[in-house]
C-alpha cells in the first residue's frame, strides 16, 4: 500500500521528521511492525541490526616488556532496546561500516591496556581471562554508542623473533617428546609382544595342528589294523565260543552222569547201609531187652531160691557148731543170742549174693548156690560178743 512502510527483521526502521522520537531523539523508532508514513513529509532509513565482526591484530608489550603480535576477533550488533537502535543511528545511519572499523580501534586500545598488565606466561596460558578482561573493560564505552559485543576470540599470540614462547614451551614440549617417546617406546613394545605372542599362538597352533593330525593318522591306523585283524580275531572268537560250548556241554554230560551214579549206586547203597545199620540196631536193642529180661528173670528166681535155701543155710551153720565146744556163759539167753546170730548171718550172706549178682549176672547163672555155699564159713576158735556177755566157741 502506498505509504505503508515495514522493516526486515534485522533491521530498525527509523522515520525522520514530524513528531520526536523517544528521549527528544530526531527520528522515531519502529521495530517489528510496519508504519504509513508520509512520502513528502516523512523520510524513512533502516539501520541493521544484523550481526556485525570487526578484527583486531595489533602489537602489544607485556608486563615483562615483550612485544606480542595478538590477532583478534570481535562479534558485535547493534543492541535490540530503542535507546540502542538511537545512539547506534546517531553515529553510523549514514555509514553503517564506521560500526566495525570503531569497534576494532576500540579493542585494539583495550587489548593494549589488558597485555600490558599481564605476563606472556598468563596470556598464554589464560587466553579466556585475558578476553572476559577485555570485555568487562570495553562493555560501557560499546553501550555508549549502541553497540552489544556477544563474543571475543584470541586468534593468536605470536613473540615474533625473541623466540620467549618457545623457550617458554620448551619444558612442556620435552615433556610432551618424553612422554611421546615413552608412549612410542610402550607402543613398539606392546607391539613387540603382540608379534611375540602372535608367533606363541602361532607356534601352539602349529602344535595343537601337528597333534591332532599325528591322532588323526594313529586312529586311522589303528582302525585299519583293527580292519586288518577283525577276520582272524572273529575267527578265534567263534573257535572259542565253539570250545567254551563244548566245555559246557561235557560239564552238563559229567554232571548228568554223576546224577545218575548217585541215583543208580550211591543212593541204593546209602539207602541198603540205612536199613542194615537200622536192622543191627533192632536187633541190639531185642538182645539188650531180652539180656534185661533174662538177667531180671534170673535174679528173681535166684532171690527165689536163696530165701528157700535160707533155712538150709541156717541149718547147715548150725550143723556146722555140732562139733564145736561151746561155753555158754550166761545160760538160756547166751542160747538165744547163738541162734539170733546165726539167722542175722544168713540174712547177711544173702545180701552179699544179691549184690554180687546185680554185677556178674553171668557167673551167678552158672554156680549160685555154690557161692552160697561157700560164703558160710565158721571158723572154729573165733570168739563172739553178745550183749550179756562174751560167747567162746573152739
Amino acid at each position: 500500500m502506498f505509504g505503508y512502510r515495514v522493516p526486515a527483521p534485522d533491521e530498525a526502521m527509523l522515520i525522520s521528521g514530524g513528531r520526536r522520537g523517544l528521549g527528544g531523539a530526531p527520528f522515531r523508532v519502529v521495530t517489528g511492525h510496519g508504519k504509513f508514513v508520509l512520502p513528502v513529509f516523512r523520510k524513512v532509513r533502516f539501520l541493521t541490526l544484523s550481526m556485525c565482526e570487526a578484527e583486531v591484530t595489533e602489537t602489544c608489550v607485556t608486563k615483562q616488556g615483550i612485544s606480542l603480535h595478538v590477532r583478534a576477533v570481535i562479534a558485535f550488533k547493534v543492541g535490540n532496546d530503542p535507546e540502542s537502535i538511537i545512539n547506534a543511528g546517531q553515529r553510523f545511519l549514514s555509514d553503517q561500516e564506521q560500526m566495525s572499523v570503531l569497534t576494532g580501534r576500540i579493542f585494539a586500545g583495550h587489548l593494549r591496556a589488558i597485555i600490558g598488565s599481564m605476563t606472556v606466561e598468563e596470556i598464554v596460558t589464560e587466553r579466556q581471562k585475558l578476553a572476559a578482561e577485555v570485555l568487562d573493560t570495553s562493555k560501557t564505552e560499546m553501550a555508549k554508542i549502541g553497540l552489544i559485543v556477544d563474543s571475543l576470540q584470541i586468534q593468536s599470540i605470536d613473540d615474533g623473533d625473541t623466540g620467549y614462547i618457545d623457550a617458554m614451551s620448551a619444558p612442556h614440549k620435552a615433556a610432551i617428546q618424553r612422554q611421546a617417546q615413552i608412549a612410542q617406546a610402550q607402543a613398539t613394545q606392546a607391539a613387540a609382544e603382540a608379534e611375540q605372542e602372535a608367533a606363541r599362538k602361532q607356534a601352539e597352533y602349529a602344535r595343537q595342528t601337528a597333534i591332532v593330525k599325528a591322532e588323526y593318522s594313529a586312529e586311522v591306523d589303528r582302525a585299519q589294523a583293527e580292519a586288518a585283524q577283525a577276520g582272524p580275531l572273529a575267527q578265534a572268537h567263534a573257535q572259542q565260543e565253539v570250545l567254551t560250548a563244548q566245555t559246557e556241554l561235557a560239564e552238563r554230560q559229567a554232571e548228568l552222569r554223576q546224577q545218575q551214579l548217585v541215583a543208580e549206586v550211591v543212593k541204593p547203597a546209602e539207602a541198603e547201609a540205612e536199613r542194615v545199620r537200622i536192622l543191627a540196631a533192632a536187633e541190639a536193642q531185642r538182645m539188650k531187652i531180652q539180656a534185661e529180661a533174662a538177667a531180671s528173670y534170673d535174679r528173681v528166681a535166684l532171690d527165689r531160691m536163696l530165701i528157700d535155701q535160707l533155712p538150709q543155710i541156717v541149718k547147715e551153720a548150725a550143723g556146722g557148731l555140732s562139733g564145736a565146744n561151746v561155753n555158754v556163759l550166761n545160760g538160756a539167753d547166751g542160747l538165744g543170742e547163738i541162734a539170733a546170730g546165726l539167722v542175722s548171718q544168713g540174712l547177711t550172706i544173702l545180701d552179699s549174693v544179691r549184690q554180687n549178682m546185680s554185677g556178674q549176672d553171668k557167673d551167678t547163672k552158672a554156680d549160685g548156690n555154690t557161692g552160697a555155699k561157700g560164703l558160710l564159713q565158721l571158723r572154729s576158735g573165733k570168739e563172739r560178743t553178745s550183749d550179756n556177755g562174751p560167747v567162746n566157741v573152739d
